[in-house]
């Protein structure tokens, strides 16, 4: 295991801490039934009945899973 051999400086430490940056998701924009829904591309959507129950998960036009 690495051990430093002396001691990081505050400033240091925190200018090598504000590289560390979040970054925003791309969002696609779709148009369903009217809709403009954003979502995450290659991600796999829940779809739901008229009522909001979610039934299963659809990816590319298929369904993958059940919910």
């Amino acid at each position: 295991m690495a051990v430093p051999k002396r001691k990081m400086s505050r400033s240091n430490t925190n200018s090598r801490r504000s590289q560390w940056k979040a970054s925003a998701p791309t969002l696609v924009k779709t148009v369903e039934n009217g809709k403009v829904v954003y979502s995450l591309p290659h991600r796999a959507k829940v779809v739901e009945d008229s009522a909001g129950t979610p039934l299963y998960m659809e990816y590319k036009g298929r369904k993958v899973a059940d919910v």
